[in-house]
């Protein structure tokens, strides 16, 4: 199957459809979560109360940033031409999915993608867990080997492997993982071009 024969979309938001602003380090430094931690996985072994003043925290730090979201180089274009195609589109982000929303909006597309099918943190686990994408599938009613996870980092690969969809990371010049890529673009000016191939 070829890239331009799968009509079913999903991709990571921060640092895929978005310039990557969040400063990672510096948000474990405020939480008080060791650097060699998962963010999320940290605060979900927190004790209730803990977690719920930190995760108060992180979702007014992240709907700052969402604010303020810019698009990646060629991604209002690529999404417009897949929603033009009439290709189903969908959203995994560790993020919340309120905060989703409002990115799309600050990049301006908000209209390409169906409300039920922008995931955050709550809607699915976290990836890697491949549990967002075979709620997409089962509510695309397609098998997960017809889609493809769009991101930037090796969670979203992950994913897209253990769900059994195909897999695409973008936004990196070079492709350290080579072994969890199908495609492999430096931006997604490129990843469009390799659709009208």
């Amino acid at each position: 199957m070829s890239l331009a024969e799968v009509r079913h979309w999903v991709f990571d938001m921060d640092g895929t459809l978005t310039v990557a602003v969040h400063d990672f380090a510096a948000i474990r430094v405020a939480l008080a979560i060791p650097p060699e931690d998962d963010i999320l996985t940290h605060l979900g072994a927190l004790p209730a109360e803990e977690a719920a003043a930190k995760h108060a925290w992180l979702l007014a730090h992240e709907r700052d940033l969402a604010l303020g979201s810019k698009p990646a180089p060629g991604a209002v274009e690529l999404v417009r031409e897949l929603a033009g195609r009439g290709y189903r589109l969908g959203i995994l982000t560790r993020n919340a999915r309120e905060l989703a929303h409002v990115t799309l909006e600050a990049i301006g597309l908000a209209d390409c993608f169906a409300v039920e099918d922008v995931l955050g943190r709550d809607e699915a686990p976290p990836k890697p867990h491949p549990g967002g994408l075979l709620k997409l599938a089962e509510a695309w009613r397609v098998p997960a080997r017809e889609m493809v996870m769009v991101g930037d980092y090796r969670f979203d690969l992950d994913c897209g492997r253990a769900a059994g969809t195909r897999t695409v990371l973008v936004n990196l010049p070079e492709n350290p993982w080579p072994e969890l890529a199908d495609w492999h673009a430096a931006d997604c000016v490129a990843l469009r071009q390799m659709l009208l191939v």
